[in-house]
């Protein structure tokens, strides 16, 4: 991290509140040991639900309330497509994590969510903590950490807009979160609880997000699990791939991309239906499937399918899946009897593939997040 202090980038602006503003926050903030293994061992684990309703579901509240859990952190972004990073002339930063993504779509589609995780007690942690709220983020679960650093991530963009990444996190505060710093109670008010597998890769944050599903398993809360495959930050493939399907068979929602399917396949076709099927277990309710531009395919129980995708320009691909994510999950929340009739559940994941192409068209994850009106538009105008 001392090679990134001394050199300059030149950055997208992005308004910062004052520290007296943001000087309250530091009540909440609680230290942690500043250490985490390399490698752990990971388990697969097994939750009792609650009894289950007519829809398969677990009785449960009236909240339409999102709890996102994981990683939130800083993107930098070349301004320039199609260069490596050195080659990069400038960087744009933009706030990023999937989780913090899916959050924040949730709130910019008029929904209900919360994000839960940790970030350095530094600027860049104090600037995420303020776009939670600008944008309607319940952020009361979130920790500061005084002794770690707000994640960092570099992003290559393609020609194509497909992108790469480097990271910075060694380790960032992010991995560093708690299990006794946990908001249980806001994870039990949830409808639904989303995460990602990043969490589980390094202790206390993997011990902190079994602790953090089970409760919710125990609330009658639906799991909703994106596996965000990230290479580099795994120990190695066998151990990503461990760690990612440690947890599979406790989620009712998974979202997996054609490149995580092969990789948990180990190479098998990801188009092949009877490929896909053997990754469903009993307790799914509903496995996504994205494939970029093409749309999306969707498997339940009782039916699947598939549902075409708006076709636009790509300038960045970050965050599009997980606008994809916070197009679905916005609309489950309020009623997850859309699983119950393939039509309404098509209907919802059109209104969710176009969340997921108006992301593209802008730089950076949080920043191209859509509107309901955009989204509502651009499916008009597909239609026209």
């Amino acid at each position: 991290m001392a090679a990134l202090h001394s050199t300059a980038f030149r950055l997208g602006s992005v308004a910062l509140s004052s520290r007296q503003e943001l000087s309250f926050r530091r009540g909440n903030v609680k230290a942690s040991a500043f250490s985490c293994p390399s490698s752990v061992s990971i388990p697969r684990l097994s939750f009792q639900s609650k009894a289950l309703g007519g829809d398969g579901f677990p009785e449960t509240k009236d909240s339409s309330l999102v709890v996102c859990f994981g990683e939130m952190l800083i993107d930098f972004v070349p301004t320039i497509s199609g260069l490596s990073l050195a080659d990069a002339p400038a960087f744009k930063k933009a706030p990023g994590g999937a989780p913090a993504n899916v959050a924040v779509g949730i709130a910019r589609l008029g929904g209900s969510s919360a994000f839960i995780g940790k970030v350095g007690e530094d600027e860049f942690g104090y600037m995420l903590a303020e776009i939670l709220k600008e944008n309607n983020v319940n952020s009361e679960g979130m920790r500061f950490d005084p002794g770690a650093r707000t994640a960092l991530a570099f992003v290559t963009l393609r020609s194509d807009g497909e992108r790469e990444f480097m990271f910075y996190r060694n380790p960032s505060a992010d991995m560093l979160l708690q299990e006794a710093e946990l908001d249980l109670d806001l994870i039990r008010k949830a409808k639904i609880l989303h995460y990602g597998s990043i969490s589980l890769i390094t202790e206390p944050c993997k011990s902190a997000h079994i602790a953090a599903a089970k409760a919710a398993k125990n609330a009658g809360v639906v799991l909703s699990y994106d596996p965000n495959l990230r290479l580099p930050l795994w120990p190695s493939a066998e151990s990503a791939r461990e760690g990612i399907l440690s947890i599979w068979d406790t989620a009712d929602i998974i979202k997996i991309s054609e490149e995580e399917i092969s990789f948990l396949t180990k190479g098998e076709d990801p188009y092949d239906d009877a490929v896909v099927r053997k990754l469903c277990h009993p307790n799914h309710k509903l496995l996504l499937v994205t494939e970029g531009p093409e749309g999306c395919r969707y498997y339940t129980k009782e039916f699947n399918g598939r549902v075409k995708g708006l076709k636009v320009d790509a300038v960045d691909t970050t965050g599009a899946g997980d606008a994809f994510v916070a197009g679905i999950l916005s609309q489950l929340a309020k009623d997850l009897s859309l699983l119950q009739n393939e039509d309404r559940l098509r209907e919802a994941l059109m209104f969710a593939n176009a969340c997921g192409a108006l992301t593209v068209k802008g730089r950076g994850a949080i920043p191209a997040l859509p509107t309901r009106e955009a989204v509502h538009n651009a499916i008009l105008h597909s239609v026209g």
